[in-house]
């Protein structure tokens, strides 16, 4: 009688040994830890496009601007693309457009403003084949106004000289650029 309760002690005893370490296994403490809530990264790309063209049509059928990129990223998060290498070349529905170039360009969610980045170049020769070219470190763009500002250094080539400055507005549409501060000239005498 002694040997059946110690076997049967022994087996029950094996039985709940091993629903315990089964148990165990299954509902272990890291179980119960709050696990760490994953959220977006600002840096996370969603998309990208290589060798980007894009066209924008005025009301009329004329083309308003066309760009181009070496590489286009959306950034989840903020909703904003960025660019590499962009291309532009405002029309403004005529035949002598702004050519507007840099290394990087940001553009926000609904396309209205490209902050341009790194060796901005903004280019035009009229129909008189005179050249204008303004160059800054950074430039923020509206390319459904034709506008463009800056607070960083410019410098301005064309029309018979040269001219620097701080900060500038330039109404493209118009062909008129205002310079903000420590403007300096220098031009050629006819």
């Amino acid at each position: 009688m002694f040997s059946k309760k110690f076997r049967n002690f022994l087996l029950f005893g094996c039985i709940a040994a091993l629903f315990a370490a089964v148990g165990y296994w299954n509902i272990s403490p890291e179980r119960f830890l709050d696990k760490p809530v994953t959220k977006v990264e600002d840096t996370a790309i969603d998309w990208y496009a290589t060798n980007t063209h894009t066209l924008q049509y005025l009301p009329d059928g004329k083309v308003q601007y066309e760009m181009t990129s070496d590489k286009a990223e959306h950034l989840k998060a903020t909703d904003v693309t960025l660019v590499t290498k962009p291309d532009l070349n405002m029309f403004r529905g005529t035949d002598f457009p702004w050519h507007v170039t840099s290394e990087r360009g940001e553009v926000n969610p609904d396309g209205t403003q490209v902050e341009l980045i790194d060796s901005v170049r903004i280019k035009r020769t009229d129909e008189k084949n005179r050249d204008t070219l303004i160059t800054s470190t950074r430039m923020t763009v509206f390319p459904q106004q034709q506008y463009a500002q800056t607070k960083q250094p410019v410098r301005i080539d064309g029309a018979g000289g040269v001219s620097t400055g701080v900060g500038m507005k330039a109404y493209l549409k118009e062909s008129r650029i205002h310079l903000q501060s420590n403007v300096r000239g220098q031009y050629e005498a006819r």
